[in-house]
Order: C-alpha cells, then sequence, then structure tokens
C-alpha cells in the first residue's frame, strides 16, 4: 500500500527547539561548520573531522531530520551542504556571541543525547 507523507510547517518553537537540539552536540556543530564553509561529501566529512563513516551517517541523518541539511545527489555520490544559506550566517551569529561561562559548570542536559 502507498503512504503518502504529509509536510507541515514546524511552529517557530519547534524549529528552534530543533536547532537546539542539533547544536546540542559537538559533533554536530563541528558538521555545520564545516558546510558552513563548502558543501561536502560524507567521505571527505569524515575524514576532515576524524569520526568513522557509521557515525557520521547518524549525524548526517539527525541535522537531516532537523531540517538544517539537505543531500544533493551528485551521480553516484552524494553531497551535503546547509539546508538554507541563512543558516551560516546565524551559525556566525551564535559563534560571535559572547557568552559568559563558568567552566567548572556544565548544562543541566549536557548528559542527555538527544536527536531532532
Amino acid at each position: 500500500m502507498y503512504r503518502r507523507s504529509v509536510l507541515t510547517l514546524a511552529t517557530e518553537l519547534d524549529v528552534l527547539a530543533r536547532f537546539g537540539r542539533a547544536l546540542a552536540d559537538p559533533i554536530r556543530c563541528r558538521l555545520l561548520f564545516a558546510l558552513r564553509e563548502a558543501p561536502a561529501h560524507p567521505s571527505d566529512l569524515a575524514d576532515e573531522l576524524g569520526i568513522s563513516r557509521t557515525r557520521l551517517s547518524n549525524h548526517l541523518a539527525c541535522l537531516r531530520d532537523c531540517g538544517l541539511v539537505v543531500a544533493v545527489p551528485v551521480g553516484r555520490r552524494t553531497r551535503y551542504e546547509l539546508a538554507d544559506p541563512r543558516l551560516g550566517h546565524a551559525l556566525d551569529d551564535l559563534r560571535s556571541a559572547v557568552v559568559a561561562v563558568e567552566t567548572d559548570r556544565t548544562c543541566p542536559d549536557a548528559a542527555e543525547k538527544s536527536c531532532c
């Protein structure tokens, strides 16, 4: 039986929550910053980040599900890029924001490993 998926728009809060969950993992942050510089193939990203392709694939799936990256077929390979160029600017703004952090404290949710 054929199932048709229905696309619905997420609320602003849902979008921000997904963005926050995506940024909650250091590897996903590194992936987003790498893709902010230029689109890339998974094998290149895995080498650049020093992680296995399986682990990278899981993180890319999360970022895709969060709507932050898209997979673009290029011949027999797949290239990943940010879903919207404005995400690169948002990442730059977040990176340059001055945040006061006590180095001996962690975020209460830091132990939770969640994905979108």
